[in-house]
């Protein structure tokens, strides 16, 4: 081969290997071509496969695609999203879908890189329905302001009562609500409502199942003085008929009953408690209303309840400090707590068509200036509507 032609084939050699260098430079991504999404997927490795065409406020979502490194804003609707430039290839994007509610909903996600370009991508933001968690006091008259703790408390709301009477609006946010009572509000579960959607509660309001200990009448063996009927100057206002109110010095390991008694002497009440909670007490709570006039910060209050076979020296002890500062507040304790306390001396909770033994006993180290009120002690399911 003379050496024209071995010139002449260099040559093409050479271009050839530069048209396939650009091409694979072009097509290489992160390389400054056109951004592009291929699909959107969550993060957790589990259900990576799943793919998305929209999340829940506050998900972490993964935008998967080519040559995406120069992202540096995101939008969901109208609301910006916080971007990590550690999270940001040019394959992939991770990001958290803004928790606040979009004041206009266009169902699209726009990608703004440093260039001025964007990317529009149809992308829904899954505005979660209202979440009630807990009432600061379950129970609350007619004409008081009830508290409602929760999420996703978006304006406009309501709020609907068992009976369908709804509360007048005093303040909401996002993660509470206070309302007055309306005149024949009856007891069960609230009902929130927004344009995105309504919950029912798994509480009840002014629950009235399951009392085990009431003072309307009193019954038991320890107290009666204790129970205030007519509220007077000084006196916590009345929640639900009768209460009880410890008024008086405790000295540290004094033997204080409260109220209580053997099923004899409690009567029909005793029996309240459902076979359920003993048989699975993993699927219940304690309730009971509290108002604490002085703060409860000393000594320890000790609670019998559920047991079949008498009284003994482990029963669950509530500790201090509680403080209500003078109003009333729903106290909910898990009732498999209760049950190990007994289970630490050897008792076991049992099934009783006789009743249960119940007790309320100041006793423990410390001194108490009490001042105290309680009310509506019961024992019902978690999530039971």
């Amino acid at each position: 081969m003379n050496s024209s032609l071995k010139y002449a084939l260099c040559v093409v050699v050479c271009v050839l290997t530069g048209l396939v260098t650009v091409s694979c430079e072009r097509d290489e991504p992160g390389s400054g071509g056109e951004p592009v999404i291929k699909y959107i997927r969550l993060t957790d490795p589990e259900v990576a496969d799943s793919l998305l065409s929209g999340a829940g406020q506050g998900k972490l979502i993964a935008i998967v695609g080519e040559n995406l490194q120069d992202a540096r804003e995101i939008w969901f609707n109208d609301r910006r999203a916080s971007l990590t430039p550690t999270y940001i290839t040019a394959t992939t994007i991770l990001v958290t879908v803004p928790a606040q509610i979009p004041n206009e909903i266009s169902n699209k996600m726009r990608i703004v890189f440093a260039s001025g370009r964007t990317l529009d991508y149809d992308f829904e933001v899954q505005i979660s329905e209202p979440e009630i968690s807990s009432m600061l006091c379950e129970y609350v008259p007619a004409g008081g302001i009830a508290t409602i703790r929760g999420d996703f408390f978006y304006q406009p709301l309501s709020v609907t009562f068992t009976g369908g009477k709804q509360g007048a609006l005093v303040s909401v946010k996002d993660q509470e609500i206070q309302l007055t009572v309306p005149e024949g509000a009856q007891p069960g579960p609230i009902t929130v409502k927004t344009k995105f959607g309504e919950t029912k509660s798994d509480l009840w309001f002014r629950d009235n199942r399951s009392i085990f200990l009431s003072s309307d009448p009193y019954t038991g063996w320890w107290n009666p003085a204790f129970v205030v009927s007519k509220p007077g100057a000084g006196d916590p206002p009345s929640i639900n008929g009768n209460y009880i109110r410890v008024k008086k010095a405790i000295g540290g390991w004094q033997w204080t009953e409260v109220a209580g008694g053997p099923p004899d002497a409690m009567g029909a009440i005793s029996k309240n408690i459902p076979d359920s909670a003993i048989l699975k007490p993993a699927d219940y709570v304690l309730k009971f209303e509290v108002n604490t006039i002085k703060p409860y910060n000393n000594n320890v209050l000790k609670i019998t309840v559920g047991l079949a076979d008498g009284f003994n020296d482990s029963q669950y002890t509530w500790l201090p400090p509680y403080d209500t500062k003078g109003q009333w507040q729903t106290v909910v304790i898990p009732f498999e707590e209760i049950a190990a306390s007994y289970e630490s001396s050897g008792s076991k909770l049992t099934v009783s068509n006789k009743g249960y033994y119940t007790r309320l006993l100041f006793h423990g180290g410390g001194d108490l200036d009490c001042d105290m009120a309680f009310d509506n002690f019961r024992v019902v399911r978690k999530g039971d509507k």
